[in-house]
């Protein structure tokens, strides 16, 4: 035996060891348990109906993949939970792996929600509209939908059909007139009494049938109403149903697949190639197909499909509610305890199914078909990001192929709005949930000055990460800075970086070169003279799409601050005057400026302001002169 193999047996055994000694002081009881490595870092979270023989098994030597082997012989502690059920246990392991994401769980890389329709209950005439994030009791929900894009395209269809409002009850109640929406027949004008409450009311139960599945009768109803029109000459009002029959019949055949013995379910499929999986969600409701979505769990390696599938369900549903339904497309590990906590968080029985026949297989085949596709289009992706990292990591020299890169740029104009932006690129593409900006907001820093606005954002970059991450264990800390300028941004970045005691992080400036003209750009490293690459080099396209994102970025960040500031006025520095005040104060003066110069008797006048928010407005403008 060599000596390797000999240290590998001596760790993996107090691995087990380790493990062992907690037996004695576990009994039954269902719970959770982490696994910690020599720093504390938690290698994997797991959940157990009873903790002793889950643990028992992990202290035996043999019997364990490679991937649970490596886990075990880096474990140096365990930590424990008990809970009253096996449902609390996974629900409890499931909140867990989204907090601490230990790298030997499969986890789910896009937990975000998904978006739905609204239609709002507490208004006599409710209304329509997107809808993402936490829900009201006062509204109804449907969905969710795959992306914004196919709601957009669904209320699009729906504003034609139903002529809903998609206003906000403030313009609602403020509407003196019928706005544009009622003039290209999108609205049926209820805010200035076009339509009777009773009428609108229908319109808005027949939106809730059609979006539950149940709009035959509709287009039968519609259709019956377009032939008396015409019988009786009303040809403008048989044209407008017309329309909206046809819209009707648009929105239904636009959704793709739409079955006919599947009214509401999730179409689940994964696919698992060498050390990376897929899965594929389509969204069905009320007999149609709202869209799909891809997923890529992460640590997946090792992992048993079946393993992967329960890893995936859990943590998709952490905060969505699941439908009645779910179609898979393999076995499901402890599929009977994952059904239980499932029909828990919707209120009801919950169904998970790996179909063998009919239109439910052909779903779940389709959606297989999709997994796969998109499985072989990420590593083709990622092994051509894989070697333009490699390129980078070469053409700067550095010590190791970068997996976090990280871009800055500034924008403003002639120092107005100031911003700074970052934007961050790895092994998978953008992560644009990591991107960052910043208001310039230092004292010192001069409107204008690039070598000033970008030493401000670094510096507080860099103190973020230190407060973060002092010992630089996660993977937050960048392999490679890229700042769009030369000699001068390269040296505002290593003083920064000097002071703050960072001196194991690259950078590389980046200058247009000769004539400002893409493809003569000069790179700038610290202690080097400046040089360029080979135009048609694959390397220096990849960096100027990373400097083109970060210039993007930055572009909008300062167009919105921008647009945010055209709507500030005086009022705004007003104390106690808020969105509403000052809405009803510009109703009834007009502008900011004839409010300053109104006389405290016309401040009194303005509906819903207090005689002493009055005196307070009329003595701000008075102090100031």
């Amino acid at each position: 035996m060599t000596e390797s193999e000999q240290k590998l047996k001596f760790n993996i055994s107090k691995g087990h060891e380790v493990i062992k000694s907690y037996l004695k002081t576990l009994d039954g009881s269902p719970g959770v348990y982490r696994m910690l490595n020599q720093d504390g870092e938690v290698l994997y979270v797991g959940k157990a109906r009873n903790l002793k023989r889950r643990v028992s098994n992990y202290a035996k030597p043999t019997g364990h993949s490679a991937r649970i082997g490596r886990m075990i012989s880096n474990t140096s502690s365990m930590m424990f939970l008990t809970t009253q059920t096996e449902t609390e246990a996974l629900l409890l392991e499931q909140n867990l792996i989204k907090q601490l994401k230990p790298r030997y769980n499969v986890l789910l890389r896009d937990d975000k929600s998904f978006p739905n329709i609204m239609i709002s209950s507490s208004h006599e005439f409710p209304k329509i509209a997107k809808h993402r994030g936490r829900r009201s009791k006062d509204s109804e929900y449907f969905g969710p939908f795959a992306s914004v894009t196919s709601v957009n395209r669904t209320l699009h269809h729906l504003q034609r059909i139903f002529l809903l409002r998609t206003c906000t009850d403030n313009d609602f109640s403020s509407r003196t007139r019928a706005c544009l929406q009622y003039q290209i027949a999108r609205c049926s004008g209820p805010c200035v009494g076009k339509i009777s409450e009773k009428k609108y009311n229908q319109l808005v139960d027949d939106a809730r049938k059609f979006l539950k599945g149940k709009s035959t009768k509709i287009q039968e109803s519609m259709a019956k109403e377009m032939t008396e029109a015409s019988k009786n000459l009303q040809f403008e009002k048989a044209a407008s149903l017309r329309d909206r029959i046809k819209a009707l019949t648009t929105v239904q055949s636009s959704q793709g697949i739409n079955p006919q013995t599947v009214n509401e379910a999730d179409i689940v499929s994964l696919h698992m190639e060498g050390e990376q999986a897929c899965v594929q969600v389509f969204f069905i409701r009320a007999n149609q197909n709202w869209g799909n979505r891809a997923f890529y769990p992460r640590n997946t390696s090792g992992a048993d499909a079946d393993e992967v599938m329960e890893s995936f369900l859990a943590q998709f549903y952490d905060n969505k509610t699941p439908p009645k339904l779910i179609l898979v497309s393999c076995s499901v590990a402890n599929v009977d305890l994952l059904i239980d906590a499932l029909s828990v968080k919707r209120g009801n029985k919950v169904e998970i199914i790996v179909p063998k026949r009919g239109e439910r297989s052909e779903l779940v085949l389709n959606a297989a078909r999709n997994a796969r596709e998109s499985l072989a289009r990420k590593m083709s992706e990622s092994a051509t990001q894989a070697k333009l990292l490699k390129g980078i990591s070469e053409a700067f020299s550095l010590k190791s192929i970068p997996n976090r890169i990280e871009v800055y740029d500034n924008s403003h104009i002639q120092g107005a709005f100031a911003v700074g932006a970052m934007i961050v690129s790895g092994p998978d593409g953008y992560m644009k949930s990591s991107y960052r900006k910043y208001n310039i907001r230092y004292e010192d820093t001069v409107a204008g000055d690039d070598f000033g606005m970008m030493k401000e954002v670094l510096e507080r970059r860099f103190k973020s990460l230190i407060k973060e991450d002092p010992n630089k264990k996660t993977e937050i800390w960048p392999d490679l800075l890229l700042i769009d300028g030369g000699a001068g941004q390269v040296s505002a970045v290593d003083e920064i970086l000097s002071e703050l005691g960072v001196n194991d992080v690259p950078f590389v400036g980046i200058a247009k070169g000769i004539d400002r003209d893409q493809g003569k750009e000069e790179f700038y490293c610290k202690g080097k003279p400046a040089f360029a690459l080979q135009r048609n080099d694959p390397v220096l396209y990849f960096i100027q799409r990373l400097r083109d994102e970060a210039h993007r970025f930055a572009i909008t960040t300062h167009r919105a601050k921008r647009s945010k500031a055209i709507g500030i006025t005086t009022l705004d520095e007003v104390p106690g005057v808020g969105a509403a005040r000052k809405r009803a104060i510009l109703a009834h003066f007009g502008s900011a400026k004839s409010a300053s110069r109104a006389s405290l008797k016309d401040l009194k006048a303005v509906e819903g302001l207090s005689s002493k928010m009055a005196q307070i407005i009329y003595d701000f403008y008075h102090d100031k002169g």
